[in-house]
């Protein structure tokens, strides 16, 4: 078989598995193990870089949902949330170890107050570069995605209403730095190198495992309308691969007592981060529809934007936190 046939016949295998997955599985297997290579460099150098780069997450995130929602003409007061965002994450990790969770409990609704204020602003117009993104944006978004959207047409006239812009705005702060929290609270205990395993790698594997499964066995649709790609056996490969990774984890960390005295904490892990993971990326997905665009950004090359990659953890990072917990890890 000549050179070019074997290439051709490559190429439609990779295009026969990006079909299925919905996305550019090469370029995002990329920038999956890019992002790997970089949360593990962190980890390794110091807890504190770690932290500094979840900041950072986070920040951009709030950046693709102000461009995003900016399609539909509402405006979340960017600077406020950034402020925000500083502040919940960077307070909650240096927080006395006792006070973390009375300092999450005190700064989240002085954080609500601020967003709410400053989201109740009236915006006569978009920053430049903002402008561009949104027109990046729309003119990359798909006819039937848009007339989809139940805002259809925001430049039809129609203004959107402060209490409109007030509510997406307290809803964004709740999203990304409440919820990112979740991810920096359990850093400081005992293990933080296994928690931050536990509450980054667990939700990504159980992302790996649905995409793996939903495109080999895939059958039966979970929500099609929602995201017609996800199905229940993408669910259940989801469930395997987080308690499987749970389970490597819990094993290269504790000894063979707390092994004996908390061998569940594996299979609920499993199945918890399984089925809430996949209930964070419907989450998402339902958003993106309601919008009427496809990704919520465009840093990360073949997953969309940090939310595309991120919204099964922050879903899935308050109740590993309750978990870790429960059991007293």
């Amino acid at each position: 078989m000549s050179t070019s046939k074997r290439r051709e016949e490559a190429e439609e295998a990779i295009d026969s598995i990006n079909r299925r997955a919905g996305r550019n599985m090469p370029q995002a297997s990329a920038t999956g193990a890019v992002l790997v290579a970089l949360i593990l460099a962190s980890l390794l150098i110091n807890v504190d870089v770690f932290v500094v780069l979840v900041v950072v997450f986070v920040m951009i995130a709030v950046w693709e949902l102000r461009v995003d929602f900016a399609t539909v003409g509402i405006r979340i007061p960017v600077l406020a949330l950034w402020a925000s965002a500083i502040v919940m994450l960077l307070g909650t990790y240096f927080a006395p170890g006792g006070h973390r969770v009375v300092f999450m409990g005190a700064a989240m609704p002085m954080v609500l107050i601020v967003v709410a204020l400053c989201g109740s602003l009236r915006f006569t117009m978009l920053h430049q570069r903002v402008s561009m993104a949104v027109a990046s944006k729309l003119s990359n978004a798909d006819a039937a995605m848009r007339e989809f959207s139940s805002f259809n047409d925001p430049h039809d006239g129609l203004e959107v209403s402060r209490l409109t812009n007030v509510a997406v705005s307290l809803f964004t702060a709740m999203y990304a730095p409440f919820l990112a929290s979740f991810i920096i609270l359990p850093i400081g205990g005992e293990h933080p190198v296994a928690h931050a395993f536990f509450l980054l790698f667990i939700p990504s594997l159980g992302d790996v495992g649905g995409l793996l499964f939903g495109a080999w066995l895939g059958r039966h649709k979970l929500s099609p309308r929602i995201s017609p790609k996800k199905s229940v056996e993408g669910l259940l490969g989801s469930m395997l691969f987080c308690f499987l990774g749970a389970l490597v984890i819990f094993l290269c960390t504790y000894d063979r007592a707390t092994w004996a005295s908390r061998w569940w904490v594996p299979l609920l892990m499993g199945v918890l981060i399984g089925v809430i993971g996949t209930f964070g990326d419907l989450c998402a997905s339902m958003l993106k529809r309601d919008l009427g665009i496809k990704d919520m950004g465009h840093v990360l090359k073949g997953h969309g934007g940090v939310l595309d990659r991120a919204d099964s953890i922050l879903m899935s990072a308050p109740f590993i936190c309750i978990v870790l917990l429960a059991a007293g890890l």
